[in-house]
């Protein structure tokens, strides 16, 4: 292999995030000929075939990927020396984020939003998944970061190339149509009601549930809290809701306590990822000033 130019390791790497070599030139502004030019220039350089045709569009082979990959470490020990050196130097780079809704709206929009005029070369795209397709997502390499979330009934086991670092925490509670009883046990021949992409509310019910003395009927897995609160008005049943959400007219959230319900919000990176200048800066941001926030989550 010859001297690699670390210009053309990137936009490999941008070709591998991006999926596209039009996107890849529409992002740094080049022409589609450009980036072929370079791709085809670093195959030659490192004397192994980067990309193949996949119908109208090209996808990384599997030495293409394994480059690509070592281009994430490569970039980020450059761009660590270049700004150790040249402390006017900027982050850039487009960071892939995907997570649950609340975590995007309570943690990523407002840096974000900060980011854009304080650090404009810096794109960020982001996803809604949820924890599980998060963790499958960065463990493939197909997302930079991930805002994920669990209960303290129900820690989630993300895989060992992963690293975790809490956000937040906020307590769920029981719930139920206004008026019934605020006991756990009162509900035990009652439909409960889950989230449909995620085991997280389906193991803490159970949890706490067994707890209790009974074992849950699972019955609707549903995603959007609204609706949630709709079949509980109807009698359809109960089920998990965040403890300071402001709920509709029929319904009411009993707190929890012996156990309670913890909701633990994180930002999940693949190991020595995170030195990564574009997603350092993301994660510092992210870094809570407080581990405790009411916010008003949606799945």
């Amino acid at each position: 292999m010859t001297c690699v130019d670390t210009r053309r390791l990137y936009l490999l790497l941008e070709l591998s995030r991006l999926g596209s070599m039009r996107e890849v030139a529409e992002v740094h502004r080049l022409t589609t000929s450009t980036v072929s030019q370079q791709i085809a220039a670093l195959a030659k350089e490192t004397g192994a075939q980067l990309i193949e045709p996949d119908g109208r569009r090209v996808r990384l082979t599997p030495a293409g990927l394994r480059l690509a990959d070592h281009a994430v470490t490569i970039l980020a020990a450059v761009d660590a020396a270049r700004l150790d050196l040249d402390p006017d130097a900027e982050p850039a780079g487009t960071l892939r984020v995907g997570g649950f809704a609340t975590g995007i709206r309570a943690s990523l929009l407002p840096v974000v939003a900060a980011l854009a005029k304080t650090h404009p070369k810096v794109n960020v795209v982001v996803h809604e998944y949820e924890p599980v397709e998060a963790f499958a997502l960065l463990a493939d390499d197909d997302l930079d970061l991930a805002l994920t979330y669990d209960y303290d009934l129900a820690p989630a086991s993300p895989s060992a190339v992963l690293e975790t670092v809490p956000l937040w925490s906020t307590p769920w509670g029981l719930g139920i149509p206004a008026g019934g009883p605020r006991e756990v046990t009162a509900y035990a021949d009652m439909p409960w009601i889950v989230n449909s992409r995620n085991t997280a509310d389906e193991n803490a019910v159970r949890t706490l549930a067994s707890l209790a003395g009974f074992v849950p009927q699972i019955a609707h897995q549903i995603d959007s809290l609204d609706l949630v609160e709709d079949l509980i008005v109807e009698g359809y049943g109960v089920g998990l809701l965040p403890a300071h959400r402001q709920v509709r007219e029929g319904v009411q959230v009993v707190p929890l306590t012996d156990p309670g319900v913890v909701m633990t919000a994180y930002a999940v990176t693949r190991r020595g990822r995170a030195t990564w200048p574009p997603l350092k800066l993301v994660l510092d941001r992210l870094t809570p000033r407080t581990r405790t926030v009411p916010p008003l989550p949606v799945r």
